[in-house]
């Protein structure tokens, strides 16, 4: 049963916008991915989240973030570098050489000398939270309302999936609106009846949906042409077979899907996490996990290949949209029973808008 979160109505609100665009103020209060972790070297990165800059560097091994400004001149700090200073490592601005901690706190301005008061406004701009989780780093600019996105896979499974990232996706699309197509299956007939799609099968059965807060899980049985599974190729099984889906969707862009093939047996975990970059581009970070391969490189290399021809399908459709926002008013779109998963992630969406305002 779903039980969606009623915001308190004794509480102070402003209006609920009706759409969620990428840049939207409540999405401060949550998890972002904005690099993988392996693509931070020695020096500082320029990333963009919710329209803003923000700098990602390492800092006596260890990932920090700042507001990709100087206090002082609002020069980029990207622009800087990292040296020692006194044992610790810092981040020295490139225009004036400013040093901040991890912290933020101002370790020294050269212009003033080594035993010079620094100003209490010397402070370069931290997020509320910066963390490093499944290979990306995360920030939170403001603290978080909702948790990081879990794996479906049980720690004692891991050893036997292998696991390649795919490359990050940059994109002109509205990252509700790629959470929406991820989780949506009705489209499949249509938009990947090259990949994934069988248009013999356009009906939607029934699904288990269980909310947990800002948190979904759905459940299915689905039929579907399984052009990955060798046997289908060596005559041994059909092309239609069964797979059993389980989705799981954080707010506000987190989301997974594992596969479990009924024929061909083993699974496949697919990642999608979306980085709202500005009000018109996201950034989509996946990766796929498989433990049907036999540890076969060149078949994983194969399976890479299609779920980026099964994404790039959908980015024909995602990048034609005129508008970059998902609706929050139910009424805004027409919904059918076939919709119940979407649907409820307009609900999760709307419920952590609302709970932001409060």
């Amino acid at each position: 049963m779903v039980t969606p979160m009623t915001p308190d109505p004794t509480a102070t609100t402003r209006a609920l916008p009706p759409v969620l665009t990428n840049v939207d103020l409540s999405l401060r209060s949550a998890w972002h991915p904005v690099i993988r972790a392996s693509d931070l070297g020695d020096e500082p990165v320029q990333v963009r989240l919710l329209g803003e800059e923000w700098v990602v560097v390492r800092l006596n091994g260890e990932v920090t973030a700042f507001a990709d400004r100087c206090p002082h001149r609002l020069a980029p700090l990207s622009a800087g570098h990292v040296e020692r200073l006194e044992g610790s490592d810092v981040l020295r601005c490139g225009y004036h050489g400013w040093c901040f901690e991890g912290s933020g706190a101002c370790a020294s301005i050269p212009a003033l000398g080594p035993d010079a008061r620094v100003p209490p406004r010397a402070q370069a701009t931290v997020p509320a939270s910066v963390t490093v989780h499944l290979g990306l780093v995360w920030i939170a600019p403001e603290t978080p309302r909702a948790p990081l996105p879990t794996p479906p896979i049980a720690d004692h499974d891991l050893d036997r999936f292998m696991s390649v990232d795919l490359p990050a996706l940059h994109v002109s699309a509205g990252a509700g609106l790629m959470i929406d197509n991820f989780l949506d299956v009705a489209h499949f007939p249509f938009v990947h009846a090259a990949t994934i799609g069988d248009e013999g099968s356009t009906e939607i059965g029934e699904i288990e949906l269980v909310r947990d807060g800002p948190s979904l899980t759905v459940r299915s049985t689905q039929r579907f042409p399984n052009r990955e599974d060798p046997g289908v190729h060596a005559g041994l099984r059909p092309l239609l077979q069964t797979r059993h889906v389980t989705y799981r969707y954080t707010a506000p862009f987190a989301a997974w899907l594992r596969i479990d093939y009924q024929e061909a047996g083993g699974g496949n975990v697919i990642t999608f996490f979306v980085q709202p970059v500005d009000a018109d581009r996201c950034t989509v970070y996946g990766s796929v996990q498989r433990d049907d391969l036999d540890g076969d490189e060149a078949r994983m290399d194969a399976a890479v290949a299609f779920e980026l021809s099964v994404v790039a399908e959908d980015l024909v459709v995602q990048e034609a949209y005129h508008h970059r926002s998902i609706p929050l008013e139910l009424t805004a779109e027409v919904h059918t029973r076939a919709d119940r998963m979407t649907v409820e992630l307009r609900r999760i969406l709307r419920d952590f808008v609302a709970e932001g305002l409060a």
